[in-house]
């Protein structure tokens, strides 16, 4: 095994359910960030988003 052995007293420090934590505020805030551009989108006339890493959406009314 390639590891260091934990003492009883670091292994009650540690904290399993940061990780989780974590993935779990990352995903609300990816949903509440896309739910945003969408309802911009959709109700706006004409509306334009630009996400990172290049993505460039517009939109608009056939009206």
């Amino acid at each position: 095994m390639n590891g260091i052995a934990m003492t009883d007293a670091e292994m009650r420090e540690c904290a399993p359910g940061e990780a989780l934590t974590l993935a779990t505020v990352f995903l609300v805030f990816t949903v509440v960030i896309l739910t945003v551009a969408a309802y911009k989108m959709f109700v706006a006339k004409g509306a334009k988003v630009t996400l990172p890493g290049g993505y460039h959406f517009e939109w608009t009314s056939a009206t």
